[in-house]
């Protein structure tokens, strides 16, 4: 259990250049990796959307796992509360101005043990041209071969809450809740080069 906190920390820890360069390339699993978000409206309820666009690669050098790093970048347009008309106002400069902010990314900095499977990772998240740091709760599914390619597979689940005035998105603060939470479902393979 240990092994696989340490795996997964290192997975996740922010490494050297130099480091960067000589670690495996492991890239999220597109089909088994989701970004959801839920926020109030107007007191009424909790809506919940996602992102559709999402890509991201973890740096893993197995012979020395803490020169590991992780980075995300999601597609803003990409934005679906599976309505139309709330999707074209999400993308419109009251929101995600996805026009000149087509790109949303995060990148790991730093990371620490948190119990039995569990980790607190923070990074930097760059939304609407401002960059700020969010910490993720990381929760280490499992790390081991696939069992229908026998090729190594790792699986983790990441939430926490961001303020989004804090990132200058201050359309209807108030009635529409300015607290989002998120969840992040990603599985990731080495990738082939």
């Amino acid at each position: 259990m240990m092994k696989s906190i340490a795996l997964a920390a290192s997975l996740f820890a922010a490494g050297s250049l130099n480091s960067a360069q000589a670690a495996e390339r492991w890239t999220f699993d597109a089909a088994h990796t989701q970004v959801l978000f839920t926020v109030n409206h107007l007191g009424f309820t909790d809506l919940t959307g996602q992102f559709r666009g999402v890509e991201g690669e973890l740096r893993l050098d197995r012979d020395n796992l803490a020169n590991s790093s992780v980075t995300a970048v999601i597609d803003a347009a990409s934005v679906d509360m599976n309505h139309d008309g709330i999707d074209g106002h999400l993308r419109n400069a009251d929101f995600f101005n996805v026009e000149a902010f087509p790109k949303l990314r995060f990148e790991s900095t730093s990371v620490a043990a948190a119990g039995d499977n569990r980790l607190s990772v923070t990074g930097n998240l760059t939304l609407l041209d401002q960059t700020r740091p969010v910490t993720l709760d990381v929760v280490v599914n499992k790390i081991a071969d696939h069992p229908m390619s026998g090729k190594p597979h790792a699986g983790f689940t990441a939430t926490g809450v961001l303020k989004r005035s804090e990132w200058g998105m201050n359309f209807l603060v108030g009635p529409v809740g300015d607290e989002v939470s998120f969840r992040i479902n990603v599985e990731a393979d080495p990738a082939s080069e």
